[in-house]
């Protein structure tokens, strides 16, 4: 199974911490509360690129990134790759 495959089919395990909740909030400045469901979103996006480094997987995705761990599904962090706007938001 690809790398893509076996995180899509894995999707109901994925989660996060409140600390991790609060820092994809802020690294990609979501107007939302709920960033597993938008995460989760993003994941499943045809356009999403996937890809397994060691114990970690890497969404690429609407020039951001998140990092979700490969054995627990927890979403560690997501950042952008382009400069941050702090007055643009981006909604679920």
């Amino acid at each position: 199974m690809n790398s893509k495959a076996e995180l899509i089919s894995n999707l109901d395990k994925i989660h996060t911490t409140e600390l991790g909740k609060e820092r994809i909030k802020r690294n990609l400045c979501l107007d939302t509360d709920d960033v597993v469901n938008w995460c989760i979103q993003k994941i499943q996006d045809a356009s999403s690129d996937i890809f397994r480094e060691g114990k970690n997987w890497y969404i690429s995705i609407d020039n951001c990134v998140i990092t979700v761990n490969a054995h627990s599904y927890t979403i560690i962090t997501a950042h952008t790759n382009c400069k941050r706007n702090s007055n643009k938001k981006q909604n679920l």
